[in-house]
C-alpha cells in the first residue's frame, strides 16, 4: 500500500507539471475573451494582415531552405563517398551551436552598404550609391537565409537516420524499374524518409515562429515583433495576448499541415542490409563536396570568422568589464533551469514507467501536455507567465499587507523565478524526451528486483536508475543548458531589472549598431554551445552507425 501511495505521489508531480506548463498557454488563450482594446482594433485594421503575410512568407522561405539543404546533404553523405565526406558528415551539425540572431549580426556587418563586400565592390567598379543593386540583408529573404543556415541540421539529422535505414533491396528494386541514381532518390529513398523529413521540418518551423532576435534586428513586421511592440511600446498587454493567440493559431496550423503532409506514411526499419555507398570521383565528387561544405561554411565557419574579425578589430571590444557578470548571469539561469528541468523530467518519466492501468494513461497524457511548451514561441510564453504570476503576486502582497501592514512589492514577477518558470515551460520537453529514451533502455526486471528487496520507488530511482541514466541525464542537462543560454525573447521580456545575459547584451549592442562590441558575447554563446552539441551529436552518430 505504501509503495502504491508513493507511485501516486510521483504521478501527481506529472499532473502538477502539466498544469503549470498549460497555465501560461491557457492564460494567453483566455485573453481573447476579454474586451477588445483600442490598440487591438488599431492593429487589426493596420498591421495584422502584414503580420500574417510576412510570417507566412518567412516560414515558406525557411521551409525551402531547410528542406533543400538538409535533405540534399543527408542523402549525399549517406549514399556516396567523396573527399572529406566523413568530416563533413559531422561538421554539417555545427550550425546548431550558432543562434540565428548571432549569424544575423555577423552577416549584416559584412554585407551592409558600409561593409567590406559592398565597399570592395564600389572600389573595384567605381560605382557610387544607387548605381548598382545588391541584395538587402535586412529583409524577409535575408532573415530566412539566417534561419535556414541555423536550423537545417534538424532536417539533416532526421533525414540522415532515415536514409541510413533505407534497405539495399528497396534501392535495387528502383534500379530494376529503370530509375537512375537520382531517380531512386526521388522515387524510392525520399518517399520512405518523408515522415522523418517532415518531423525535422516541423521543428525548424517552430523555431522560425519563435524567433525574435533575427526578425527584430532586421526590423521585420512579423507576429513576434508585433507582440513586443504592443506590449512594451504601446503598453497594452491585452493586445499583446490577442496577437499571441494569432501566433498560436499559426503554430497549430503549421503542425496540422506537417501532420497532413505525412498522411499515413510510416517507415519501419527492416533486417535487410543497408545499401553500400557509391564512391564518387572527378566532377561528381567535387560537386558533392561543394554541396555539403557550403552549409558548413555559410552557417558556421564564415560567421565565426566574421565575429572574430570584428572582435579583434576593436581593442576596446575584446573584453568588456561587464562580460564576467554577463557570463555569471547566463550560467546561473542556465544552470538553475537545467537542474530543475532534469529533476522534473526524471520524476515525470519515472512516474510514467511505474504507473499502471488508467493511472498510466493519465500520466502519459500529462507528460504529453507538458511537452506542448516546446511548440510555443518564447514571446507567447512570456505573456502567459506574467498573467498568472502577476495575479499570484497581487494575492500574496494583499495577504501580507492585511496581516502585517507591510507592502512587499512583487515577489515573483520580474525575478529569476519567473524566468526559470518560462524556461521550463519552453524547454522541459527536451529533457523529458531524453530521459524517457534513457529509461526505455532499462529493463523492467531492474524495478522488480529492487522492489522484491524492499526498495522504495525513490530508492530504486536513486540507487538503480540514476547510475544507469547518467549519460542520458547529462545529455538532457547539456541540451537544456544550451537552449537557455541561446534563448532571447522570454529573457528579454521577463529578466529582472539590471540583470542582463550574454544574449541580451549581444542583442542590445547589435540593435545600437555596436557590432564589434556585440561580437564578443556572441562568440561566447557559440563557444559555450559548441561542446554540448558535439558531445550529443557524437552519441547520436555512434547510435546510428551501430
Amino acid at each position: 500500500m505504501l509503495y502504491f501511495q508513493r507511485v501516486v505521489f510521483l504521478s501527481a508531480i506529472s499532473l502538477g507539471a502539466a498544469a503549470l506548463i498549460l497555465l501560461p498557454i491557457l492564460a494567453v488563450v483566455a485573453s481573447v475573451l476579454g474586451p477588445a482594446s483600442e490598440t487591438w482594433a488599431h492593429l487589426a485594421r493596420t498591421l495584422l494582415g502584414t503580420y500574417v503575410l510576412n510570417t507566412a512568407l518567412l516560414v515558406a522561405c525557411v521551409a525551402a531552405g531547410v528542406l533543400s539543404i538538409g535533405v540534399l546533404s543527408a542523402w549525399l553523405v549517406t549514399a556516396y563517398r567523396f573527399p572529406a565526406q566523413r568530416v563533413l558528415e559531422w561538421a554539417l551539425v555545427l550550425p546548431l551551436a550558432m543562434p540565428a540572431y548571432v549569424m544575423a549580426y555577423a552577416y549584416t556587418d559584412w554585407l551592409q552598404f558600409t561593409g567590406p563586400v559592398q565597399s570592395a565592390l564600389r572600389v573595384a567598379t567605381g560605382w557610387q550609391a544607387r548605381e548598382y543593386w545588391f541584395p538587402e540583408i535586412r529583409s524577409i529573404p535575408g532573415a530566412a537565409a539566417m534561419l535556414s543556415f541555423a536550423l537545417y541540421p534538424y532536417v539533416y539529422l532526421l533525414a540522415r537516420t532515415a536514409f541510413l535505414d533505407v534497405s539495399r533491396s528497396a534501392l535495387e528494386a528502383g534500379r530494376l524499374a529503370g530509375y537512375s541514381a537520382w531517380g531512386s532518390f526521388w522515387r524510392v529513398a525520399l518517399p520512405i524518409a518523408r515522415p522523418a523529413v517532415a518531423a525535422g521540418a516541423a521543428l525548424a518551423f517552430m523555431e522560425t515562429l519563435a524567433d525574435f532576435g533575427t526578425v527584430s534586428y532586421f526590423a521585420l513586421e512579423v507576429f513576434t515583433t508585433g507582440i513586443f511592440k504592443a506590449w512594451l511600446s504601446m503598453g497594452d498587454s491585452a493586445a499583446a495576448g490577442q496577437l499571441s493567440v494569432c501566433l498560436l493559431a499559426f503554430v497549430f496550423v503549421v503542425l496540422a499541415l506537417e501532420r497532413a503532409s505525412r498522411g499515413r506514411a510510416a517507415y519501419a526499419s527492416t533486417l535487410s542490409k543497408r545499401s553500400p555507398p557509391q564512391r564518387l570521383s572527378g566532377t561528381a565528387a567535387a560537386l558533392a563536396f561543394a554541396a555539403c561544405a557550403a552549409p558548413v561554411l555559410l552557417g558556421f565557419l564564415l560567421p565565426v570568422g566574421l565575429l572574430v574579425h570584428l572582435a579583434w578589430s576593436d581593442p576596446d571590444a575584446r573584453w568588456s568589464a561587464r562580460l564576467p557578470a554577463l557570463i555569471g548571469n547566463s550560467f546561473t539561469l542556465a544552470g538553475i533551469a537545467a537542474a530543475a528541468g532534469v529533476l522534473l523530467a526524471t520524476a515525470m518519466a519515472y512516474a510514467a514507467r511505474l504507473s499502471r492501468g488508467r493511472q498510466a494513461n493519465v500520466v502519459a497524457w500529462a507528460n504529453r501536455a507538458a511537452a506542448l511548451g516546446y511548440a510555443i514561441p518564447g514571446a507567447v510564453i512570456a505573456i502567459g507567465v506574467l498573467v498568472p504570476l502577476g495575479r499570484l503576486d497581487n494575492w500574496i502582497a494583499g495577504g501580507i499587507e492585511t496581516a502585517f501592514g507591510v507592502k512587499p512589492g512583487l515577489l515573483l514577477t520580474g525575478t529569476i523565478v519567473a524566468l526559470v518558470y518560462a524556461y521550463l515551460v519552453r524547454f522541459l520537453a527536451v529533457a523529458l524526451q531524453t530521459v524517457e529514451a534513457g529509461l526505455a533502455k532499462v529493463t523492467p526486471r531492474m524495478d522488480d528486483a529492487a522492489r522484491s528487496l524492499g526498495a522504495t520507488p525513490a530508492g530504486t530511482l536513486v540507487r538503480v536508475h540514476v547510475p544507469l541514466l547518467a549519460s542520458s541525464l547529462a545529455s538532457a542537462a547539456l541540451l537544456l543548458f544550451v537552449d537557455v543560454m541561446k534563448e532571447l525573447p522570454a529573457t528579454f521580456a521577463l529578466r529582472p531589472f539590471n540583470f542582463d545575459t550574454l544574449a541580451i547584451e549581444a542583442y542590445n549592442l547589435a540593435k545600437d549598431e555596436r557590432l564589434a562590441e556585440a561580437a564578443v558575447p556572441s562568440l561566447v554563446i557559440v563557444a559555450i554551445g559548441l561542446a554540448p552539441v558535439l558531445i550529443v551529436v557524437k552519441r547520436y552518430f555512434q547510435a546510428t552507425r551501430s
